[in-house]
């Protein structure tokens, strides 16, 4: 069961990813079921893991008896994989994408972020992304490299998948944390890593699981799009998709809470989560705009909360 446990590792997402709710554990942590403080859930699934802010604070918090995590974005998943079957031979390759990159002057830092990234788009179609090899371990790398230099820390592909970040100016960027990388091993090998859609977790599912739903945010605006983390994107079709697979889940008696953007934030009359959700607790919280293009326009917006069962106070 979700017994309560120690804070230990101190593991925290090891990517910056668009829309990491690190800064929302709070406002989570007064929303998450009771049953799973009570040790009565013993099954935890994230279907859209990201950065993992969420999985992280769970699984030092509680034990759970089964934990999965999944994600559509093959490169996220790789990496997942590499941190928890290699971790050392990871924190190898990354030392040594450090070193080279910290010895250069700004000017051939560029080109060497470049240089890496025009490797790992052209190697993209060598990759076999159901099967661990060892030329993985070189990619989880590169993937790391390129987010923690790349402008914004952004997780971006085109079409075709290729990651299509540009560089990003940084003066002194944390490319390795062996620390941290090992503390994410530690907890991930208790953990089930899936490649797929959502609706792959579907049969992992019970009435004593907890499933934390956070997709790609739905764009604010018609210009502003942090979707494409996967080649496919994730469309308003895909959402209505997802809102009937929380119902899906409602069904069997399992404890849901999705996030999302607040369309609202840019048109009032937007009411698209409002109408999807209707039947279930709809709650708004503030949140920091933390990627957008325009600086004056990384203020406080408000993020949906959304959960399935009745809260109590603490």
């Amino acid at each position: 069961m979700a017994k309560q446990k120690r804070l230990v590792p101190d593991a925290r997402p090891f990517m910056k990813w668009a829309g990491g709710k690190t800064q929302l554990l709070r406002e989570f942590s007064r929303r998450f079921p009771s049953e799973m403080k009570k040790g009565k859930i013993t099954n935890y699934v994230e279907p859209f893991v990201g950065g993992g802010a969420v999985f992280f604070y769970l699984n030092q918090r509680f034990s759970f008896e089964h934990c999965y995590i999944c994600d559509a974005n093959e490169e996220l998943i790789l990496s997942y994989r590499v941190i928890k079957k290699s971790v050392k031979k990871l924190i190898n390759e990354l030392e040594a994408l450090e070193s080279e990159y910290i010895s250069k002057n700004d000017k051939k830092r560029e080109a060497f972020f470049y240089e890496v990234r025009g490797s790992f788009n052209e190697r993209k179609t060598e990759i076999n992304f159901q099967k661990y090899q060892m030329d993985w371990i070189e990619r989880a790398a590169q993937i790391i490299f390129l987010n923690r230099t790349c402008y914004n820390g952004l997780f971006r592909v085109n079409r075709k998948g290729e990651f299509n970040v540009p560089f990003g100016r940084y003066k002194n960027p944390e490319i390795l944390n062996e620390d941290n990388l090992n503390d994410v091993a530690t907890l991930l090998k208790t953990t089930q890593i899936i490649l797929g859609d959502f609706t792959k977790c579907r049969r992992l599912i019970n009435k004593k699981t907890f499933i934390y739903l956070d997709p790609p945010y739905r764009p604010l605006s018609e210009t502003a799009s942090f979707t494409n983390y996967s080649k496919n994107g994730f469309t308003d079709n895909d959402q209505i998709r997802l809102a009937k697979f929380y119902q899906d889940l409602d069904a069997i008696g399992a404890k849901v809470m999705l996030s999302n953007s607040d369309p609202r934030n840019e048109n009032p009359s937007d009411t698209f989560f409002d109408d999807l959700y209707s039947n279930y607790r709809i709650e708004r919280v503030p949140a920091k705009r933390i990627i957008n293009c325009n600086g004056a326009r990384r203020g406080e917006i408000n993020e949906l909360i959304i959960t399935n069962y009745r809260l109590t106070k603490t």
